[in-house]
């Protein structure tokens, strides 16, 4: 990027994201922890993140990576509704 800083990295970064099934939500540069990318984007299969992130990483083209699932609303409900439904089957390690 430095040698070419013409370079899109967001069109390159389009093209990945729609080829694994999903779209970009919001791109942007930042500044901490050293020059960067935050990119926001929704794939239907959660394992296809980790996925796309290791032949990212594997091609040299991205380091320091982050990955941060988001639920919606809906599926934290689903998520509660489960942890209600499995609560008293958890005992911590020592009581009966």
């Amino acid at each position: 990027m430095r040698e070419n800083p013409k370079t899109d990295r967001q069109a390159a970064i389009e093209e990945f994201v729609s080829a694994a099934g999903g779209k970009i939500i919001g791109m942007w540069a930042k500044s901490a922890n050293g020059p960067g990318v935050m990119l926001v984007f929704d794939v239907a299969d959660p394992d296809m993140a980790p996925a796309m992130t290791g032949v990212a990483v594997s091609a040299g083209a991205i380091q320091n990576v982050g990955l941060t699932r988001l639920f919606s609303m809906e599926e934290v409900a689903n998520i509660r509704q489960k942890a209600k439904d499995i609560q008293g089957a958890y005992k911590p390690p020592g009581q009966k």
